[in-house]
């Protein structure tokens, strides 16, 4: 039962405050319907009451141990911004995939080269985000002394959700849209580039957007990022 004091303390907790940005509706709607409900089923009393509409119109909520309502761009966003930029793109709708492999059978024949996303943090803290060709072997022990980096891993759920926005299974450097301090450091699949047309994911597993190579990079460098353009055929 979530008491007066617990609500103010929540309200005051940093962590549960939006950025400034504002937050998703969708979140605050989630916060509200909770609250409708415990009106319902407890008879909540008005001074809880409105200490739990303040809560509703503040806080974040955490859905399966990640944070949502962050302020981070949606599909919606990520599209009016290529719109804005002039950028022609075409998305396709399917069922969520996780995998390269549930990828390619559930995509069906869409024209394009088909793509994957590392994120991935060094030892240092740098962040990563490496796009390359879905069949690209991507070797981490090599990787890093031609990109600059110190030791590689993948980056922690979490952390992948706080600063570009999306889960695992979604990363896609239209995620960049929300990296705005520049935290992470792209590198782009040269032969990538070489194709006319790449597909990825619009922020989430559900679509596969396709967009011209010249416009990826466009897009990104609108994002403040510049890219590294590596020829994983040339590794040392």
């Amino acid at each position: 039962e979530l008491t007066t004091s617990t609500l103010a303390r929540l309200r005051s907790t940093p962590e549960l405050r939006p950025r400034e940005g504002g937050t998703h509706s969708a979140t605050l709607g989630f916060w509200q319907e909770l609250g409708s409900q415990r009106l319902k089923t407890t008879g909540t009393r008005g001074a809880d009451l409105s200490a739990y509409a303040s809560v509703a119109s503040a806080c974040t909520t955490a859905v399966g141990g990640y944070r949502y309502g962050m302020g981070h761009a949606t599909e919606t966003d990520l599209f009016s911004r290529l719109s804005e930029l002039g950028i022609e793109s075409t998305t396709h709708r399917h069922p969520p995939v996780f995998t390269v492999e549930e990828s390619q059978l559930l995509r069906g024949q869409l024209p394009g080269a088909h793509c994957k996303s590392l994120f991935l943090k060094d030892k240092k803290d740098q962040l990563w985000l490496v796009v390359a060709l879905e069949d690209r072997p991507v070797d981490l022990k090599t990787l890093p002394k031609n990109i600059g980096a110190a030791r590689l891993s993948f980056g922690k759920p979490g952390l992948l959700i706080e600063v570009l926005g999306v889960e695992p299974g979604s990363v896609t450097p239209f995620a960049l849209i929300n990296d705005g301090g520049g935290a992470v450091r792209l590198v782009l699949d040269k032969a990538m580039l070489d194709h006319e047309l790449l597909n990825y994911h619009p922020l989430t597993n559900t679509a596969t957007t396709a967009i011209a190579a010249a416009d990826l990079v466009r897009f990104v460098r609108s994002c403040g990022h510049d890219p590294l353009i590596l020829d994983f055929d040339d590794l040392i």
